[in-house]
């Protein structure tokens, strides 16, 4: 169904297109993030929908809640230049970008903690084992 001028695209086309099962597109349509028309029963996508989708997925792989892909993507008809959409994104690209450096810094503790176990366990594994070989 792609090509041309009015470039359309089937559920079909697209979760193959972006690898995601048409269930999850048609959850996104629920959501109001995507609005295909409708061709008798079935659901026609634009080039429109296809960018949206793709959006939406990226959005996704970057930890963005869909209430913040919702925003963003309603910002985009708000002015020419799409500057507050743009302004938007660099605040919640900013904020996961906060949000992940807290999480690094936290896992880095938490493996370091978690090396001194195993290494006073193996120590502790290792003069059990030389008592037993002595007593033996």
């Amino acid at each position: 169904m792609q090509g041309g001028a009015a470039e359309m695209h089937s559920i079909g086309d697209l979760a193959a297109e972006f690898e995601v099962s048409p269930r999850a597109i048609r959850f996104y349509e629920d959501q109001g993030l995507l609005a295909p028309r409708r061709v008798g029963n079935n659901r026609v996508y634009s080039a429109r929908d296809r960018a949206r989708l793709k959006l939406i997925l990226r959005g996704k792989r970057l930890g963005f809640a869909l209430s913040d892909i919702r925003e963003l993507l309603d910002l985009y008809d708000v002015d020419e230049t799409r500057a507050t959409q743009l302004r938007a994104t660099l605040g919640k690209a900013r904020e996961r970008i906060a949000d992940l450096e807290q999480q690094l810094g936290e896992i880095t503790v938490t493996l370091r903690e978690l090396r001194d176990v195993e290494a006073a366990l193996v120590e502790m594994l290792r003069q059990r084992e030389q008592a037993k070989e002595r007593t033996s």
